[in-house]
């Protein structure tokens, strides 16, 4: 038991370091590229409209959200949520954001794969979600007398991991169809492409390390039911 508790400290201590690392990366980048401007003066909710009327979309909606790093598509209403931070801002961060949000609206309009099945696993991850930890609780407290317990627990909180992996491919392929757009539409030039990019990249960072903790975590419990006896 002594190492399981050792081995929980690690990953927990461990997990929250990454986690803390990456979000004062991304903070650094977001101060940084919001104080340079695009060429030309457009918003991020410019930006956002022109991608999405390049790809020939024309029922998304843009809009703002309140908050800093907000930013997100919803394909329920098809609306494409901008952050105050970025739906009026002309920055280089702003139409990077913007255009990454509008990926995700060109994966839905596209019907690209991964998005369809994390969108169809929504559902059975806020179940999971809302329970997971109460049951992962009374597992590990009933270990002896109900280890069944613990393995539901185990096996709900891993579609929140396979969620977070399948946001992966999602996310990155968001990045990959905003940075070829802000190219081709000529919005960006050698200069600015490269802090875009960057910009992104920094984002990207978050997603891995939540997976990374999410699956830290899954295997965490796993140890716990299989050396139940010990």
């Amino acid at each position: 038991m002594e190492t399981g508790i050792g081995l929980q400290w690690i990953i927990f201590i461990g997990v929250a370091l990454l986690s803390w690392l990456v979000q004062l990366n991304l903070n650094s980048k977001f101060k940084k590229y919001s104080k340079v401007p695009m060429n030309g003066g457009l918003t991020g909710a410019d930006v956002a409209l022109k991608m999405l009327h390049d790809n020939g979309i024309y029922d998304v909606k843009v809009t703002h959200v309140a908050g800093k790093l907000t930013d997100h598509y919803n394909p329920i209403d098809k609306t494409v949520n901008l952050s105050e931070g970025v739906y009026a801002s002309n920055s280089i961060m702003a139409a990077a954001v913007a255009a990454h949000e509008c990926g995700h609206a060109v994966q839905h309009a596209c019907a690209y794969g991964p998005l369809t099945l994390r969108s169809k696993l929504v559902p059975v991850v806020q179940f999971s979600s809302s329970i997971v930890s109460w049951v992962l609780l009374a597992g590990v407290l009933m270990i002896e007398s109900f280890p069944q317990l613990l393995l539901a627990g185990i096996l709900l909180f891993a579609t929140t991991t396979l969620f977070s992996f399948i946001t992966l491919p999602v996310e990155i392929d968001a990045s990959r169809r905003a940075l070829a757009w802000l190219s081709a539409s000529g919005l960006t030039n050698a200069y600015s492409h490269n802090k875009a990019a960057d910009a992104l990249r920094s984002a990207a960072y978050t997603y891995v390390a939540a997976a990374l903790g999410s699956l830290a975590t899954l295997v965490y419990y796993v140890m716990i039911f299989l050396n139940r006896r010990d």
